[in-house]
């Protein structure tokens, strides 16, 4: 599968970043779209991911925020957690890729990262289970970047 290996998480992920994500339905239809930014700062051995934006879906059109800590483990390896502690996946980006699942309640969310160059990289999460089912695909890029 590969991609582009990452062994600095603070290094790489570390900045200001654009991001567009896209959120589908279980069948392919578009629910709604995301843009906005996302800023990593780095404390100590934790990289905090802010993420700020307007969220586009059904009626909704309107602010919207997400906060994540990577603890990271070794080179490429981290482990993610929510903003109030509990633990979302685990990542390792050494090969540039990495597939992941996390639990939630009945519902499986199953994500897939891929490092495309120094300046960009994505995530994609397919959430299927009795209360949700649906996909969203987001694009980062390095703000400033080429």
């Amino acid at each position: 599968m590969g991609g582009w290996p990452v062994f600095d998480l603070a290094d790489y992920l570390g900045g200001h970043w654009r991001l567009d994500r896209g959120i589908r339905d279980g069948a392919g239809a578009e629910l709604g779209t995301f843009a906005g930014t996302a800023e990593v700062t780095v404390e100590g051995s934790v990289l905090v991911y802010d993420e700020r934006g307007t969220l586009d879906v059904g009626t909704y059109r309107g602010p919207a925020h997400r906060r994540l800590r990577y603890r990271i483990t070794g080179p490429g390896l981290a482990e993610v957690y929510f903003d109030y502690g509990d633990f979302f996946h685990d990542l390792d980006l050494r090969e540039g890729w990495w597939r992941t699942r996390h639990p939630c309640r009945e519902d499986l969310y199953r994500g897939e990262f891929h490092v495309h160059g120094r300046h960009e990289w994505e995530q994609a999460w397919t959430v299927a289970g009795p209360t949700k089912n649906y996909a969203m695909t987001t694009r980062l890029r390095r703000a400033g970047a080429p």
